[in-house]
């Protein structure tokens, strides 16, 4: 019987024998994205006799599939892929936008998942999608293409045996006319492979890194960058990364106090080649030895080929794959360093980057079920629970304990040591300063008039909530008011005007019913004046409210 969603096809031509090696027998993968990419890593896990469906949204591109593949099982839909049971991994080739999304799901649907570069567009999502798959035991790879090319592989073994000697230098090119896109700009396009291949030859992460970039077709998107990474050891590389080059050009060149090497990708033949060019000092000058090139013999295989045959292995075998989810979060952590300095034109140490690779993140802690979105700022020690979204521009201080099924964002302040409760949203527009304390299900707005076929967010109305105040249990905050610092609202409270410092509000439409101290005691104030009998705090009534003496 055919599941749900899905499309088989009759044996209309003749299925290519499967090339099956070792150890990767049994594997039934589904690649979801049947796009350029993806059409690649169909055709290779077809002959590794590996494919059982694709997921393709997209109808001309899905009976395309079917044709090509007939005896491949064919769905529009992704939950449908990732229930069935008969598939152990799924291969994500969408647009990097939807990567950790997509990730996420097949992880919590318990397959093992190869997703192409990059992994996330944001560290804290790719640090959770690690923590998932460690959580679940399930494979994660990233599709870094190079590592699995036999001239990096060699490039490794000899920088590895000391054949060139001490590294000091390194830059790279990856230059072409187009493919242009706009979901992404060059920099997360093109430099992952580089960038991956530079830490990975080296064994450390760059600690400062200075970058540009040029926007000539679209004055958002970078068509053109160029990064320098400064290294503890000393060593620098460049990356050179364009689609608005005349010619296509893959290099890298390692140079070394012994020997240089040459990587060309785009050469038929003679891929790798070995200079033993020297630098010989005469008056105190240096003076350039040159050398003939040495051809490096390296084997034939297909890295995309390679690359599958991997990640299949490791499936069977669950061994870590050569690029797991540590490595991309390495250079997820890289990229952002390059987009920071482009950003801010100035340089990026990786101190600045608040959450780096294994073992530098740790000053926040987030469940794997959360969301983070791009350009968010989260302090140390803040804890984040399951199913919360916090949504790009946000700013949350330390010391934050933000609940289960929470939003945040875009663009809400949290400040320091604020408790959120579970299922309440913090929408734009919303500041919370140092203290606050938000109980479970209470809602803040932020427009008057709402209405669902008339946008109105340029109307938007702020709402202060000044420092230690406590939101009651399901209470609400009607937007642009100020809830002053102490104050108490109580549980299922309406606030639809300002609450003075320290006063305890309840009731619909709330209105005051007393005082309350910032131990959260309830206080009597006479004739201006009032004393805690908890923490001996003293008081003297104001226009705003009480004030401390």
């Amino acid at each position: 019987m055919t599941p749900q969603g899905a499309r088989t096809g009759r044996h209309r031509r003749p299925v290519r024998a499967a090339l099956t090696p070792e150890g990767c027998q049994g594997a039934r993968v589904a690649v979801i994205g049947f796009g350029y990419w993806g059409k690649n890593l169909t055709r290779n896990f077809h002959e590794l006799g590996a494919l059982a469906a694709v997921c393709e949204s997209a109808p001309d591109r899905r009976d395309q599939c079917h044709s090509d593949y007939p005896d491949c099982r064919t769905y529009s839909d992704v939950d449908a892929v990732l229930a069935d049971s008969s598939i152990q991994a799924v291969v994500i080739a969408t647009p990097a936008e939807h990567h950790a999304a997509m990730a996420k799901k097949a992880l919590l649907a318990g397959k093992d998942v190869f997703v192409e570069k990059p992994l996330s567009l944001d560290i804290a999502s790719g640090r959770a999608l690690v923590t998932l798959a460690q959580e679940k035991n399930r494979i994660l790879m990233v599709g870094h293409l190079l590592w699995y090319h036999p001239a990096i592989l060699k490039l490794k073994e000899l920088i590895a045996s000391g054949e060139l000697g001490r590294i000091q230098y390194i830059y790279s090119n990856r230059l072409n006319l187009g493919k242009i896109r706009r979901e992404e700009n060059i920099l997360w396009s093109f430099a992952p492979h580089d960038i991956s291949v530079i830490l990975g030859l080296l064994g450390e992460m760059p600690d400062k890194i200075v970058a540009q970039g040029g926007n000539y077709l679209h004055e958002q998107i970078a068509d053109v960058t160029v990064s320098c990474l400064y290294f503890p050891s000393g060593v620098r590389a460049h990356i050179f990364v364009s689609w608005l080059h005349p010619y296509k050009e893959q290099k890298l060149v390692i140079v070394g106090d012994k020997k240089m090497a040459v990587f060309n990708d785009v050469y038929p033949d003679r891929k790798l080649l070995l200079y033993p060019h020297s630098i010989q000092w005469k008056d105190q000058i240096p003076v350039a030895g040159r050398a003939e090139a040495q051809d490096v013999p390296i084997s034939e295989e297909e890295p995309l080929r390679a690359e599958c045959a991997h990640f299949l292995q490791c499936v069977a075998t669950r061994q870590s794959p050569r690029t797991d989810g540590e490595e991309a979060l390495r250079v997820l952590t890289v990229l952002h360093m390059c987009q920071k300095a482009m950003d801010t034109k100035d340089h990026v140490h990786l101190s600045d980057i608040q959450s780096g690779p294994a073992g530098r993140s740790g000053l926040f802690k987030a469940h794997p079920s959360a969301f983070i979105d791009q350009d968010v700022e989260i302090g140390e020690g803040t804890s984040i629970w399951h199913v919360s979204h916090i949504l790009e521009g946000s700013r949350i201080g330390k010391q934050c304990r933000i609940g289960q099924n929470v939003v945040i964002g875009p663009r809400a302040r949290v400040g320091d040591n604020v408790k959120i409760q579970n299922n309440v949203s913090v929408y734009e527009g919303v500041t919370l300063e140092n203290d606050v304390f938000c109980g479970p299900s209470m809602v803040f707005t932020n427009v008057m008039n709402p209405r669902s076929e008339i946008p109105r967010m340029e109307e938007l109305k702020t709402t202060w909530v000044k420092r230690g105040a406590t939101l009651g249990a399901n209470c609400t905050i009607v937007c642009g008011v100020t809830i002053g610092r102490y104050a108490f609202v109580g549980a299922g409270a309406i606030v639809t005007r300002d609450v003075a410092d320290h006063a305890l509000v309840m009731g619909n439409p709330a209105r005051q019913k007393g005082w309350m101290c910032r131990c959260g005691v309830k206080i009597k104030v006479t004739k201006g004046r009032a004393h805690c009998t908890s923490c001996k705090t003293r008081y003297q009534e104001t226009q705003h409210g009480l004030k401390p003496l």
